[in-house]
C-alpha cells in the first residue's frame, strides 16, 4: 500500500526487501524502521536522500537512524499519506539543490584555482617590472660635482607610479626630476618608463640647448608626449638643471605638491613658483625660474604620498610640519623614519635629497 501511496506522485517507485535489493540508480529511499540495522542507517546517510517510517514514535531503531544522520521521518505513514508524498517531493527537492550546490561549489574552486594562478602570473609580472623600474633609477649616492643624491623608492604595490633621476649633463651641469604619476600600478608605471626615455633623448641633444630652458622646454615636451598617447595619465613634475660652477639652480616645474625644500645654515624654505600638471592641458608653457644655492645646501624632493604619512589635519598644517621636520633631518633615513607608515601604504611613496656642494 505504501508504494502505491508514493506512485501517485507519478514517479517509478520499486520495492526492495534489503538495501543490496535496491537499484544501483534511485533518487531517494523510504525505508520502514525495522528493515534496516544499524550499518545500514550509516551505509543510507552517506548516500541518497532517505525517509524513514515507522508505526511508533517511540520506536528505538527510529533514534538509531536519526542518530546516524537521517533527518525526515514520518509514523504512521499510512494514515498521513498526504505528508508522506509531500516529505518526498521537498525530500527530492533539497537533494537537486544539494548537488546543484555542490556543482557550482565546484565549479566556483575550480574558476577560483585558475584565478590564483592567473594573479600568480600578474604578481610575477608585477615584481619583475618593479625590478626593471628600480633598475631605471639613479645609483644610490651617486655624486657628481660636488653634488650628491641620495632617496628612498618605496613602490605600494610592486611598481611605483613615482619616479627620479639625476644625471650628469657636461662637466658643469646636471639635470634631475622628482616626478609623480596619477594612480598606481603598471599603466603609471610605464609613463615613468616614458620619462628616463624622454629625459635620456633630450640629454643627447644637451649641447644645442640653453641650460636655464632645459627643464621648461623638457617638460613641454614631455606634456605633449603624453597628450599623445591618449592613456589619460597626468603628473606632477619638478626638473631642474644645477650649474655646479655658478651655484644656481635652474627648474620649472608641473604642479609639484609638495614643492622642494631647499635648507641650508640659514634654515629651510619652500621653493616658489607654480605651473600646469603634465598630460592634461595641450599647448602649455612652462616658467623658467632660478634661485642660487649656497655653499652648502639640501633640496628635499617628497611624493604627496608622504603627506599622508604626517600627523597633522589640513593641508598646510601638514606643510608645515614637514618643513618643521626637514629642518631637523640630515638624511632621507631620518625624515622616512619619522613618518607613520603603517604595514600597507597607503600611496606610493618616495623622497629625494641633493645635496652639496662639499661631497667630491
Amino acid at each position: 500500500m505504501l508504494v502505491g501511496e508514493i506512485a501517485r506522485l507519478d514517479a517509478r517507485v520499486v520495492a526492495a526487501h534489503s538495501l543490496a535489493a535496491l537499484p544501483v540508480a534511485c533518487d531517494l529511499i523510504v525505508a520502514h524502521v525495522r528493515a534496516v540495522s544499524h550499518d545500514g542507517w550509516q551505509t543510507l546517510s552517506r548516500g541518497q536522500p532517505t525517509i524513514v517510517v515507522s508505526e511508533s514514535r517511540r520506536d528505538g531503531d527510529l533514534h538509531k537512524a536519526m542518530d546516524a544522520g537521517l533527518i525526515d521521518y514520518l509514523v504512521e505513514p499510512l494514515a498521513h499519506a498526504d505528508i508522506l508524498r509531500r516529505l518526498v517531493c521537498r525530500a527530492l527537492d533539497l537533494d537537486r539543490l544539494a548537488r546543484a550546490h555542490d556543482e557550482s561549489r565546484a565549479e566556483l574552486q575550480s574558476l577560483n584555482d585558475r584565478l590564483e594562478r592567473h594573479l600568480e602570473i600578474l604578481r610575477e609580472d608585477q615584481r619583475a617590472g618593479g625590478h626593471v623600474q628600480r633598475k631605471l633609477l639613479p645609483p644610490p649616492g651617486m655624486t657628481h660635482r660636488g653634488v650628491r643624491c641620495d632617496y628612498w623608492f618605496a613602490p605600494s604595490l610592486y611598481l611605483s607610479g613615482d619616479f627620479l633621476d639625476f644625471q650628469r649633463c657636461d662637466e658643469r651641469y646636471s639635470f634631475f626630476y622628482f616626478a609623480d604619476v596619477a594612480g598606481h600600478g603598471a599603466s603609471s608605471a610605464f609613463v615613468t618608463v616614458l620619462l628616463k626615455y624622454l629625459c635620456n633623448r633630450w640629454l643627447s641633444q644637451w649641447r644645442t640647448l640653453l641650460p636655464e630652458a632645459f627643464p621648461s622646454r623638457w617638460l613641454g615636451e614631455l606634456n605633449r608626449e603624453l597628450l599623445e598617447t591618449g592613456i589619460g595619465k597626468h603628473a606632477t613634475i619638478f626638473a631642474g638643471v644645477l650649474d655646479h660652477e655658478r651655484h644656481f639652480l635652474h627648474y620649472a616645474l608641473g604642479a609639484q605638491l609638495p614643492m622642494p625644500i631647499l635648507a641650508s645654515e640659514e634654515g629651510a624654505s619652500y621653493l616658489g613658483g607654480e605651473g600646469p600638471p603634465v598630460g592634461l592641458f595641450p599647448d602649455v608653457e612652462y616658467p623658467i625660474y632660478g634661485c642660487p644655492l649656497p655653499e652648502r645646501f639640501q633640496l628635499w624632493f617628497c611624493s604627496d604620498g608622504v603627506l599622508e604619512c604626517l600627523p597633522a589635519a589640513s593641508l598646510d598644517a601638514r606643510l608645515k610640519e614637514l618643513e618643521r621636520r626637514v629642518t631637523r633631518c640630515t638624511r632621507v633615513d631620518d625624515l622616512k623614519d619619522g613618518l607613520a607608515l603603517g604595514d600597507q601604504l597607503p600611496d606610493d611613496l618616495s623622497m629625494m635629497t641633493l645635496s652639496g656642494f662639499e661631497h667630491d
